[in-house]
């Protein structure tokens, strides 16, 4: 398969550098159990990378759960406050960073998260965010209208850029169904790194799949192969 080159790299955040989804699982999870509900990964794949009150208002829904969307926040925020800041660096999201920032490749963040919810992930890894400049939070910024698989966050994201490059030019990493849709809507490439138990049948429409950010290649894309420096 062939891939056009590209200039300007956007990154999701949980799941993809971050071992968060395992955290929201168990986060979600809590507050079902009050309920004798389960949150299962079939509900978890329709949610992934979507804006908080978008996701709550699937999970009270689907679980049936007797709480409204705030309440539902309130409940789950408590119990992320403990969780996130326990959150990890993803395998290999270390070294292809600090590559391109090397080569001068410009790089955003692209996330569905908040920026209060980014502060508590990021906390302990602040060195390696601040080599992501441009950054977007999709449940903070007025900008973003619709979540993921909308492209909106995609769109305002890669405007951040100051040489403003075309949407074929930016390549977006994502973990999730709803963001390789949002990134292909936004006429971008996407290399997805997803769950191990994702159907990938469900994730045709990404440019390249991966296990590991460890196997990217970037000079399948046109970006400098690693140890060039």
């Amino acid at each position: 398969m062939s891939f056009k080159p590209v200039t300007h790299v956007l990154f999701d955040m949980d799941g993809l550098l971050l071992n968060t989804e395992d955290l929201y699982t168990i986060g979600f999870q809590k507050v079902a159990s009050r309920y004798g509900k389960e949150f299962t990964f079939s509900l978890k794949c329709k949610i992934m990378g979507q804006q908080s009150k978008e996701f709550a208002s699937i999970i009270i829904n689907e679980l049936d759960l007797p709480l409204t969307v705030d309440e539902f926040l309130t409940e789950i925020r408590k119990v992320f406050n403990d969780l996130f800041p326990q959150c990890r660096i993803m395998p290999g999201v270390e070294k292809l960073i600090y590559h391109l920032h090397r080569n001068n490749i410009p790089m955003g963040l692209a996330t569905s998260s908040s920026i209060e919810s980014y502060e508590l992930k990021a906390g302990r890894h602040q060195k390696l965010f601040d080599l992501l400049p441009f950054k977007t939070w999709g449940t903070s910024d007025p900008q973003v209208k619709n979540g993921k698989p909308s492209p909106d966050i995609f769109f305002v994201a890669a405007n951040k850029f100051p040489d403003k490059p075309v949407n074929e030019k930016c390549l977006v990493f994502e973990d999730s169904i709803n963001g390789v849709k949002a990134a292909v809507a936004a006429g971008m490439q996407v290399v997805m790194v997803p769950d191990p138990r994702l159907d990938r049948s469900l994730a045709t429409e990404a440019t390249l799949i991966l296990d590991s950010m460890e196997e990217f290649q970037p000079e399948l894309f046109g970006l400098p192969p690693f140890g060039n420096y």
